[in-house]
């Protein structure tokens, strides 16, 4: 049974990009989050919060796994988390999804997974600047925050609340219609009617 979502941790990891979408896995109660690192060491996130991996990147169970979750950090621009990496292949092989935001695009362009799945990142030249192998630009969607493609996941930094909707369809977390209410809700701040029926004082609902 796949019902482990793995977010890989390293030092200066953008803690914001799949916060929303970590939020929402959880919340229904059928996945369980596990944190991976290089190693069962403490890491510190681009916003200072101090994170001991509850694994190391040997430790990961592929069979178990449904998602494993890249965010950024300038750590992939300088071309560290080798190891993560060379076993990114093997694990998509094996049925595991991959999303990533920001700069963790890059560690997917790094392990050939690119070329033939649509994708987008920060912006349009931002891989082959890290990247120079990269041979997956026919593929690039430059006019998306977030694409995704079979069982693969990419997104740009600002495309947060974009990542998540694509997590919520992967794992199906919610139904079309409520996956939509979700995404205005946290992209535009429209609440559906359900919800500000629930919470309207009852003087304001007598006014109605």
């Amino acid at each position: 049974m796949r019902n482990i979502v793995y977010f890989f941790v390293f030092d200066g990891f953008a803690d914001w990009g799949a916060a929303l979408a970590l939020c929402e896995i959880r919340r229904p109660g059928d996945y369980r989050v596990r944190t991976v690192g290089l190693r069962r060491a403490p890491v510190q996130s681009m916003g200072g919060l101090t994170v001991m991996p509850d694994l190391t990147v040997d430790e990961v169970d592929s069979r178990h796994g449904a998602l494993l979750i890249l965010p950024g950090g300038t750590a992939w621009e300088r071309g560290e988390n080798g190891a993560l990496v060379a076993a990114l292949p093997q694990w998509l092989a094996k049925g595991m999804a991959i999303g990533a935001l920001c700069a963790g695009v890059l560690a997917l362009a790094r392990a050939g997974l690119l070329e033939r799945r649509w994708h987008t990142a920060n912006y349009p030249g931002y891989i082959e600047t890290f990247e120079p192998g990269y041979a997956g630009s026919a593929q690039f969607d430059a006019s998306a925050l977030a694409v995704g493609d079979a069982n693969l996941i990419t997104a740009s930094a600002f495309g947060g609340v974009e990542f998540a909707r694509e997590v919520i369809r992967l794992l199906d977390l919610y139904d079309a219609r409520d996956s939509e209410a979700w995404y205005r809700l946290y992209k535009y701040g429209d609440p559906p009617s359900w919800l500000v029926a629930e919470t309207a004082p009852a003087e304001a609902l007598i006014e109605r």
